[in-house]
């Protein structure tokens, strides 16, 4: 079965007014109005802060069954501890998210590793085998490497023995090769200024090839682009 999420790295811009928030909406519905025209948002505030139980709770709430979460891992396990005896800290993190996960609206967890992160397969190894990150109940992971060296053959067979997906990053600097390794796939379309028509077909094709749930997020900015991005790319889908 095929399922498709998509969305932006965010979604509480008042610059995205009148494009594609309403005028008329007020920023405590902004969330509310952007689950009516998308079906994902990649949180990116847990990159800093764990969210705060009522916040999480009035996030799920303003949103329709079906929609999904994902969120990006604190900056302590990724950037600080860089994977290694980090536990305790994976541990709060899902703990912080049950309700998310209770309600089925977890979709993929984004370990967004820092540039100066080289290869290091047997530190991912140990990491990835984390009693939390285990069992048929485990979330789903997609990892975004930001150097070259993870680029191998060696990564991709770690992450295909966890079901783990390598995320696809189109950015300025680097360009991740889409290979898959999972049972779901994590797409992060950062081309600056946007995509076109024609580059938004393209990328329908691209997500629709396989079967899988598939996460697919636009850049947030001050400019609506990517909001509008991600709501042509459902139309063509659809």
């Amino acid at each position: 079965m095929r399922q498709i999420f998509c969305g932006t790295s965010g979604w509480a811009y008042p610059t995205w007014k009148p494009e594609f928030y309403p005028a008329t909406v007020r920023s405590k519905d902004f969330l509310s109005y952007y689950a009516s025209q998308l079906t994902s948002v990649e949180v990116n505030y847990t990159f800093r802060s764990l969210p705060r139980p009522q916040q999480l709770a009035d996030w799920l709430a303003a949103t329709p069954e079906g929609f999904r979460f994902s969120f990006k891992a604190p900056q302590r396990i990724t950037h600080f501890s860089r994977l290694r005896a980090c536990e305790p800290f994976v541990s709060e993190f899902l703990a912080a998210l049950a309700p998310a996960i209770d309600q089925g609206k977890l979709g993929a967890l984004l370990f967004q590793l820092p540039p100066n992160f080289k290869a290091d397969h047997e530190r991912l190894a140990e990491f990835l085998r984390l009693p939390e990150l285990q069992g048929p109940h485990a979330p789903k992971l997609a990892f975004e490497f930001r150097h070259e060296s993870w680029f191998t053959e060696q990564s991709y067979a770690l992450l295909r023995e966890q079901n783990v997906a390598l995320c696809i990053a189109e950015t300025e600097d680097l360009s991740t090769p889409e290979i898959h390794t999972a049972s779901h796939r994590y797409f992060r379309f950062r081309q600056p200024g946007g995509y076109s028509p024609a580059q938004i077909t393209q990328l329908a094709q691209r997500l629709t090839a396989t079967p899988g749930s598939t996460f697919a997020y636009f850049m947030h900015e001050d400019e609506p682009t990517g909001a509008l991005n991600a709501q042509t790319l459902l139309q063509e889908i659809a």
